[in-house]
């Protein structure tokens, strides 16, 4: 049956765009997690279907991932497949004020694109490390903008194998939230409804979040961004530093000093010193203000 499995794959993809018991650190922004059986490079909707309808066919588990920059996968892997929605899946086109691009392709490849185009609103993804499949379906945002703002339709793969086109209005954005996880759908490509704008003062206003994001955040450790959610009413960074818990450390795994709300990568950290520091942290902000942290990071495989 496996043997039958893996030559099915190999006849979609080819030898060249399977990786066999690959290792998830090499494709999380936290640069930890164990290995998965088949790592899945598609570059078209087609494979894609052709894929899951095996993973179906020989009852295979399987999730697609983008940058892996909102991903915690644990140190015993994952079961079953990752289609890894990449560089063989990153096209983007620009028509007027329309830019359309696949699920893998980068935000801040996109920004830039548009940034060239005169484009704007995309300002604020310049410096967001993931995907355009990934921020859509979490609604990424920063410095103000957020993807509602500038999505105009989705194209999804729904769970039984359809293509589907949603509206703005259908996807239910809201913080950090879409249709995509409760309904299993899985983003294939967005159009984004731009302005026109001044190239010189598009790239100035990316130059400056950059520079922000320099300052303020630990660009230089492995990490997943903000470990956690905006409490309503709270920030969460703000109440992890007011409980005392900068530097906080697990193994390899640190609350950062320069930004209470990012847990890092500081060294050799596994998924579960990370997992560790995370429950901590929840824990006294609960005893300490009665707030609850809810984890912005998702956490796949086995821990």
């Amino acid at each position: 049956m496996k043997k039958r499995f893996e030559e099915e794959l190999t006849r979609v993809f080819g030898a060249d765009r399977i990786l066999y018991n690959e290792p998830m650190k090499n494709h999380t922004t936290f640069r930890v997690g164990g290995e998965v059986e088949y790592f899945l490079m598609p570059s078209s909707v087609e494979e894609i279907q052709a894929a899951i309808n095996l993973f179906r066919e020989y009852a295979v588990p399987f999730m697609a991932v983008g940058n892996g920059s909102n991903l915690l996968v644990g140190d015993k892997g994952l079961e079953g497949a990752v289609l890894h929605l990449g560089k063989n899946f990153c096209e983007i086109r620009v028509q007027g004020m329309k830019v359309s691009a696949q699920a893998g392709a980068l935000l801040s490849v996109i920004a830039n694109r548009a940034a060239k185009e005169a484009l704007t609103g995309l300002e604020f993804a310049a410096g967001i490390p993931g995907s355009l499949g990934g921020a859509i379906t979490m609604n990424a945002g920063a410095y103000g903008g957020e993807m509602k703002q500038i999505v105009k339709t989705v194209c999804v793969l729904t769970e039984d194998g359809q293509v589907q086109t949603i509206s703005n209005e259908e996807m239910e954005f809201g913080y950090r939230h879409s249709i995509i996880p409760g309904r299993k759908l899985l983003v294939l490509s967005a159009e984004l409804d731009l302005k026109q704008g001044d190239a010189e003062s598009i790239c100035s206003t990316m130059q400056e979040l950059a520079r922000r994001r320099r300052e303020k955040q630990p660009l230089e450790y492995g990490s997943a961004g903000s470990t956690f959610k905006r409490p309503e009413g709270y920030f969460a960074g703000k109440l992890i530093m007011d409980a005392g818990l900068a530097g906080f450390q697990i193994g390899g795994a640190r609350v950062s000093e320069k930004h209470c709300g990012f847990v890092i990568n500081a060294g050799g950290a596994t998924a579960q010193d990370v997992v560790d520091v995370m429950e901590h942290v929840k824990k006294t902000v609960m005893e300490k203000f009665s707030v609850v942290l809810e984890p912005e990071v998702k956490l796949a495989g086995r821990f």
